[in-house]
């Protein structure tokens, strides 16, 4: 069974965490000024060519900042865009699409950005048998929203952290004692554990 990074869990952790370290005990500037039962609209305009990704991640914050936003959308995840197309629209609560809109603009730039270069690099390859594949060398606490746009963007996931697949390095091997020490140690490990883990050297 292919391993699944993107739960609900998942996700709605990454969000709750990111709108904590954004939002704190409340979005002030929206709450000073905007009236509490203003309703607005906002379009999320496209400011670069590119691969589009993190469309379905904004659903997911829009949600968790308030369920009764409303979100029309106009493109999905791994869409072509051009320069000054309208991605979505949201509408709803002014005060709940200005507290969500930092979180989704800065997570679908990002996303974007990394999914238009892998598509750049795969276009490159296509004509070979090679895959692009991804690492774990990621921003702390970005991994999930790294690795989804690698896959938006036609890249591979490769593992996703160290509790996924064995992969046994140069330090591995060092530490270990030897390239044999490393192995026999490693199948040991999986014997007596019982950990059923692809091994890579």
């Amino acid at each position: 069974m292919k391993f699944n990074y993107w739960t609900e869990e998942n996700i709605r952790r990454f969000i709750q965490l990111a709108l904590q370290e954004d939002i704190g005990e409340g979005d002030h500037s929206s709450m000073a000024c905007v009236p509490e039962q203003a309703q607005r609209k906002a379009q999320l305009l496209i400011k670069e060519d590119g691969i589009l990704a993190g469309v379905e991640l904004a659903l997911h914050i829009f949600k968790e900042v308030d369920p009764n936003l409303a979100v029309e959308l106009f493109v999905k995840d791994g869409d072509q865009v051009e320069k000054g197309a309208v991605g979505l629209i949201v509408s709803g609560s002014a005060r709940s699409i200005l507290s969500a809109e930092r979180l989704v603009l800065n997570c679908m730039q990002r996303m974007s950005g990394i999914a238009t270069h892998t598509h750049q690099l795969n276009q490159l390859i296509q004509h070979t048998k090679a895959k692009l594949l991804d690492t774990r060398k990621t921003t702390p606490n970005a991994r999930l929203i790294d690795k989804w746009a690698v896959k938006i963007g036609g890249g591979t996931n490769h593992r996703f952290g160290l509790f996924d697949l064995i992969m046994l390095k140069d330090n591995h091997i060092a530490y270990a004692g030897s390239i044999t020490k490393a192995i026999i140690n490693t199948k040991e490990y999986l014997e007596r554990t019982g950990k059923n883990l692809r091994i890579e050297i």
